[in-house]
């Protein structure tokens, strides 16, 4: 069984969120939307997704990230991606998902995007 850890920490007014393990279907996507809903709920606007430690994510995995990309644009917030691994961000590109997320590779650069 898949496990996915996600881990919460707040930068200023940005939530950061460190996954790691493997989104796919089941309970790690299902425990990703929980994660993102509830920072949405709980107000957070400013949404970063630290990638650095998944090391897959399959269609549902995927399917879950647009979900959350739409959820928090629909608040007005922004969700953006950071620290891809070489396998996700090959699969990013292979969905065209690459164009659609804002990425990036340095955290500082990161939140300071959010302003």
């Amino acid at each position: 069984m898949a496990q996915l850890n996600i881990k919460e920490r707040q930068a200023g007014d940005v939530a950061i969120v460190d996954l790691d393990g493997d989104v796919r279907m089941g309970d790690s996507a299902t425990a990703l939307r929980g994660a993102i809903r509830s920072l949405v709920a709980g107000g957070n606007q400013k949404i970063l997704l630290n990638l650095a430690g998944v090391k897959y994510i399959d269609s549902s995995g995927i399917g879950e990230l647009i979900a959350n990309y739409t959820t928090v644009g629909r608040g007005g917030g922004q969700l953006k991606l950071m620290h891809l691994t070489d396998k996700v961000q090959d699969l990013l590109v292979i969905t065209k998902l690459l164009t659609v997320f804002d990425v990036y590779d340095d955290e500082t650069e990161a939140l300071s995007s959010f302003k």
